[in-house]
């Protein structure tokens, strides 16, 4: 089969030839049809989980994707070959991923039936970057009438993010470039800041001398947090995909913080699909490309020229 790996750290993705693996106890074996791109799959490769897990080099890079069960392993009784299925695939210790033409996942906790309405690239975009946006905007605490920045909301986290919190009723604020300003305004953000203009902190300061009531931020590293968290009222809540948080540090302040990951379980990706099936979630696909493309792709990744998500068709 074809596949994208890496065979160390700090090395270039290259397109390979591997065997099709076979399906162990409680596994399937997913054709894949697309493969969602995110930061992490190039972030793994820059040494990310270094510090975590062993890495089983060459790796098979890519966490999310989508496509039909093949074969089951032994015990499996959740799946059968045919079902449309979507969710994570990385496994670094194994040397697995979803840039591939084949991928093995676990039967129970990293797969979701997917429904014959919802296209497979589309599918392939939700589940690390739809699933952190669910997670970060539930972590605020906040509700309707409420104040949330999301700073970083042009790319696929943070559009959705923008949405499922105005449907919540929340009074949405992010930062973006103007080429992405219309489309969150459409997506249903109350205000958006142009960090072309001037600083994003300044901007939010001087329209909301008072404060937010929480943010979410998915650009900010641990130098830039701080001015971030200024912005805070008291009490306030941050959460951080960069683990750029010191929650110690800002209990200190009277505020609340947390680093979060996507955690994209079966419940949260059928919650997902059902709402992008219904229209009530939009997932803007900015950049398609097939598998031998990826390299570009990661590169396009690394350079923060996503407005939307990243796919390949596979």
């Amino acid at each position: 089969m074809r596949a994208v790996i890496a065979t160390d750290f700090n090395t270039e993705p290259e397109l390979a030839e591997l065997p099709v693996p076979e399906p162990g106890p409680g596994e399937v074996l997913v054709r894949l049809e697309a493969a969602g791109v995110n930061p992490f799959d190039w972030k793994v490769v820059d040494g990310a989980l270094r510090e975590q897990a062993d890495h089983a080099f060459p790796i098979v890079l890519g966490s999310d994707g989508a496509g039909v069960v093949e074969l089951v392993g032994p015990g499996v009784t959740s799946l059968a070959p045919g079902d449309r299925v979507f969710g994570q695939f990385m496994d670094v210790e194994r040397g697995r991923g979803s840039y591939a033409e084949f991928a093995l996942a676990p039967a129970e906790g990293k797969l979701a039936h997917l429904p014959t309405t919802l296209p497979f690239d589309l599918a392939a975009a939700l589940p690390t970057a739809s699933a952190a946006a669910h997670d970060f905007v539930a972590a605020t605490g906040l509700g309707s009438g409420q104040t949330l920045l999301i700073n970083g909301a042009s790319g696929g986290v943070g559009q959705s993010a923008v949405q499922l919190a105005a449907a919540k009723g929340m009074r949405v604020i992010g930062t973006t470039d103007p080429a992405t300003a219309e489309y969150l305004r459409e997506l249903g953000a109350k205000e958006v800041v142009d960090f072309t203009e001037a600083p994003a902190v300044d901007q939010v300061r001087l329209a909301h001398p008072d404060g937010v009531d929480a943010v979410v931020d998915l650009v900010s590293g641990p130098d830039q947090i701080k001015a971030v968290a200024g912005l805070l009222k008291p009490g306030g809540t941050i959460i951080s995909s960069n683990t750029a948080v010191d929650p110690e540090a800002l209990a200190e302040r009277g505020l609340q913080g947390a680093n979060l990951y996507a955690q994209a379980t079966p419940k949260t990706l059928g919650s997902l699909a059902e709402s992008v099936v219904n229209g009530e979630l939009k997932v803007r696909i900015d950049f398609k490309a097939p598998l031998a493309e990826a390299p570009t792709a990661l590169a396009r990744s690394r350079a923060g020229s996503a407005r939307g998500k990243t796919v390949l068709s596979i």
